[in-house]
């Protein structure tokens, strides 16, 4: 009833060992995957392609729970592709990581008492290359532990030939379009990996500072001013106030005495300026502070630099050499003895930008750098996903990102470091400027250099949906796998990668987005919703709970929390107990095939089917059609759900129980159903494999002698629906629960046995009666057989001798202490609903809860009652 191609099972179908052990089968399995050649892909296929690149995870990096489950997700999407007969390519590679990388290798040189100065450049660069090829990625090798379906011998890197060129090409067209620029502007310095850094690798956070009110000028030409980087008044060259400020009016166009340096600065009028924050004056620091550095450029103000590359006071006076925090309190200490200092208040809380890899105090700083001009380029990744080109998901999540590209400063792309790509621009002895292209002959003789800084490295990553397909050449990969077909990524990056990316693809590939669809996930967070961080303790090492649970377990958690664009919290019971439905989906599987579950053969025509085996077969299709539903809309946290419920529930829990007294039975009614039950695991098996790869590739593989799983067609909705088979099982279920409940109100163990009289007459549950006495432990009524307990069900009756088996008494006692609790709380939830006074002045979610607890008490009086009423006389 599944429209879909059977392989013939073995002559003998082997036995399943009898306990899933995940660490003695998932390497072997995936090795086998990889060298059969299952993830690779074929850019000849006449197949439609569907594409996916991974986020490229340092060189330096190790796999993390955040990889992990942005892996599983992407794993999913593609194996499920994959099984729809796609040609599908999961782009495998590197992010080389400059300052992470050269951070690595320069401790590592530490160790050893050496610097990168004295190995010089070349050296330097080629004892990185000497690092990764010894102790770099070793994240592949994780990857493979969970799982990941990549296309291995397409693996790339950042810094390799082909991306080298790549960048060394665009970085050509944007400089010849005028698109890249040098200029000397102020940037974000990182004083300990000395290099400038952008803005949105820039952490902030509240910390401990201080606040100092000091004066500047003499008599009636003082002015207060207030910073929390009194050290900068150093480098101060003006004093801005607002033009419409009644109080300074006199001083715009004078001059005043600055504190300490023997110079006097100009007070101007700028309209930058809020007047009714603390004095109405601020102290102007070009070379150190971006908005200082606007107010001097309206202004012509000079901008002297008074730090050097390591925040060190190099301007001339008692101060020179001194560190930035040591300057500081020894310049409020001098601005002190001179009676300057108006108020200090410390601590003063106030937010810090840190360097989001060191952490060390970001260092605002005047500095020659390249740029990329990204009016325009923004202005196209805006317009793309206005036009619908481009799809966000979840949709709410454009805002964030039109927010970012509609308001997009210029990008600093040059970094002070020796690992990455070196800038391809040379200057001539007589002030010239060569960009050089990757076809180009870099500029030679005396007096030419190589200008010494390197890229970004998002810059590169930048163009990772078509650098790794083989651009700038027009490959056989590039037409077939551009536009890739979605980016799976964190919504923590939309900006870091996700924009650059639309910008790059856009100019790059004549107006060809990178992506079909952006498909963003949040953040993995612990059980308690906390973020996951060493110093909070609370961080986990996946590889840990791999070992321990098993890879598809992990997965198939992190796929359970997934929702779209929302945290996902874990912890480490609920990774067990997705291990134990791994271990649930063995022992079906493994009692499926010892009581003949098959696949050979065409189905049955549904008239000689049971039932209950139109039931799960009408079941399955309406599962396959949600399941495929919830993966086109990225709902991963709702399929997997809905796998969850269905395999456990309905088939091993409902749909294998109610057929073990068929199977018993035998006959023609068993060989229909062993038919059925092999359908519907062959059918589970292939929609749970995508999410948990490993188990079901054992299973399956048994179950149906097929070769793989993997390369297996992905099962289609036939249409077969059988609504009257739906409702008597429904029924059937029904009766079962309710006798079930009862029995557990009066105390009765599960495997206890009961006397029972069914009466069945009159409705669609007289066939399943054996099943329902296999179900609930009930045995057939003897002579003395006393009914002191009737339940009418659905219209049947279930009638119990429970004689000899509860104590009466004592259980009456029980039920009229819950009873009598249940009315009281009915009374105070009427008393207030009846209180017009309460109900005028209530908020409505308040009064709804009421009127909620007053429908549950209603519930539990006519449930205890009931039971009170079947409970024969003590």
């Amino acid at each position: 009833m599944t429209d879909n191609a059977q392989q013939q099972p073995p002559a003998n179908t082997p036995e399943l060992p009898t306990q899933y052990a995940p660490a003695e089968v998932e390497g072997k399995l995936y090795e086998r995957w990889v060298e059969r050649g299952y993830f690779e892909a074929d850019a000849n296929s006449e197949k439609p392609p569907y594409t996916v690149v991974i986020p490229p995870p340092n060189v330096t990096g190790s796999l993390h729970l955040g990889h992990a489950f942005e892996h599983t997700l992407i794993d999913a999407l593609t194996r499920r592709k994959r099984m729809q007969g796609y040609e599908t390519l999961w782009q495998p590679g590197m992010d080389h990581a400059g300052i992470a990388t050269q951070n690595v290798v320069e401790r590592e040189l530490g160790k050893e008492g050496k610097s990168r100065h004295d190995l010089g450049r070349e050296a330097f660069v080629e004892r990185v290359w000497q690092w990764k090829a010894e102790s770099g990625g070793q994240i592949s090798g994780q990857m493979r532990r969970l799982g990941d379906g990549v296309a291995w011998a397409r693996e790339r890197f950042t810094m390799d030939e082909g991306l080298s060129e790549a960048v060394q090409t665009i970085f050509k067209r944007l400089y010849d379009d005028e698109l890249i620029y040098r200029a000397e502007r102020i940037i974000n310095w990182c004083p300990r990996c000395l290099t400038a850094i952008s803005d949105i690798e820039v952490e902030y956070q509240d910390d401990d500072g201080e606040l100092v009110s000091m004066k500047y000028g003499d008599g009636d030409d003082t002015i207060v001013v207030a910073t929390t980087r009194a050290e900068t008044m150093l480098g101060d060259t003006a004093v801005a106030v607002h033009p419409d400020d009644e109080r300074y009016k006199h001083l715009v166009g004078k001059h005043i005495q600055l504190p300490l340096t023997n110079r006097s600065i100009p007070v101007v009028a700028d309209e930058h300026v809020d007047p009714e924050f603390g004095t109405g004056a601020v102290k102007v620091t070009p070379a150190h502070d971006p908005n200082d550095f606007e107010i001097g450029q309206r202004h012509d103000l000079p901008a002297i630099t008074i730090m050097d590359e390591h925040a060190v006071i190099t301007a001339h006076g008692p101060f020179q050499g001194l560190d930035r925090l040591e300057a500081r309190s020894a310049i409020v200490a001098a601005l002190r003895a001179e009676g300057r200092i108006v108020a200090e208040k410390r601590p003063y809380v106030h937010s810090v930008g840190h360097c989001s890899r060191c952490k060390t105090t970001i260092e605002p700083r005047l500095s020659m750098q390249w740029w990329v001009k990204v009016g325009p380029l923004a202005k196209a990744a805006g317009d793309a996903v206005r036009d619908g080109r481009v799809k966000i998901h979840p949709q709410e999540m454009e805002k964030r990102y039109f927010d970012w590209v509609d308001n997009l400063h210029d990008w600093c792309i040059s970094r002070q470091l020796w690992w990455g790509h070196r800038i391809p621009v040379w200057y001539g002895p007589n002030g010239e400027v060569v960009c050089v292209g990757p076809d180009d002959e870099a500029p030679t003789g005396e007096g030419w250099t190589q200008d010494t800084d390197v890229l970004d490295t998002w810059f590169s990553s930048g163009l990772w949906p078509f650098s790794t397909l083989g651009w700038p050449e027009q490959t056989e990969s590039l037409a077939k796998f551009y536009p890739n077909s979605v980016l799976v990524t964190g919504y923590d990056i939309l900006f870091f990668w996700v924009a650059r990316m639309m910008m790059f693809g856009l100019y790059a590939m004549d107006g060809t987005p990178p992506f079909h669809t952006i498909a963003l996930h949040g953040m993995v967070r612990d059980q308690f919703g906390k973020k996951m961080s060493k110093s909070f303790g609370n961080a986990v090492n996946p590889l840990d709970w791999m070992d321990k649970y098993g890879s598809d377990a992990l997965r198939f958690t992190l796929a359970r929390g997934a929702n779209p664009g929302v945290d996902v919290p874990i912890g480490e019971d609920w990774v067990q107990g997705s291990r134990n439905f791994a271990n649930k989906i063995w022992n079906a599987t493994r009692f499926a095939l010892m009581n003949g579950a098959t696949i050979e053969g065409e189905l049955p025509p549904a008239e000689q089917m049971s039932a209950t085996d139109r039931w799960i077969l009408s079941r399955l299709n309406a599962t396959v059609a949600e399941v495929d539903a919830l993966y086109e809309d990225y709902q991963f946290a709702k399929l997997s759900d809905s796998l969850f419920h269905f395999a456990w529930d309905e088939v091993f829990d409902w749909y294998v129980e109610l057929s073990k007294t068929t199977f018993m039975a035998g006959g023609a009614a068993a060989d229909v159903s062993k038919r059925v039950l092999g359908e519907v695991l062959d059918v589970t098996l292939r929609l749970l494999h995508p999410v948990v790869p490993f188990v079901t590739e054992t299973l399956w593989t048994t179950l149906t002698g097929g070769e793989s799983v993997v390369i297996a067609d992905w099962p289609k909705d036939s249409g077969f629906r059988d609504a009257d088979a739906e409702r008597e099982i429904e029924t059937l279920q029904q009766v079962i629960t309710e006798v079930r409940r009862f029995r557990a109100d009066q105390g009765l163990q599960p495997g206890q046995r009961v006397p029972a009289r069914l009466t069945l007459d009159g409705t669609a549950l007289a066939p399943h009666e054996a099943a329902i006495r296999q179900l609930l432990r009930l045995q057939p009524e003897g002579d003395a057989f006393t009914a002191t307990a009737t339940l009418p069900v659905a219209g049947a009756q279930v009638a119990l001798d429970l004689s000899g088996t509860i104590d009466v008494a004592a259980e009456r006692k029980r039920l009229a202490k819950d009873l009598a609790a249940a009315e009281k709380e009915k009374a105070q939830a009427n008393a207030k609903l009846g209180n017009e006074a309460f109900l005028a002045k209530a908020p409505d979610h308040v009064v709804e809860k009421i009127r909620t607890r007053l429908a549950k008490a209603d519930e539990d009086i006519a449930r205890i009652q009931a039971q009170l009423d079947r409970l024969p006389e003590a």
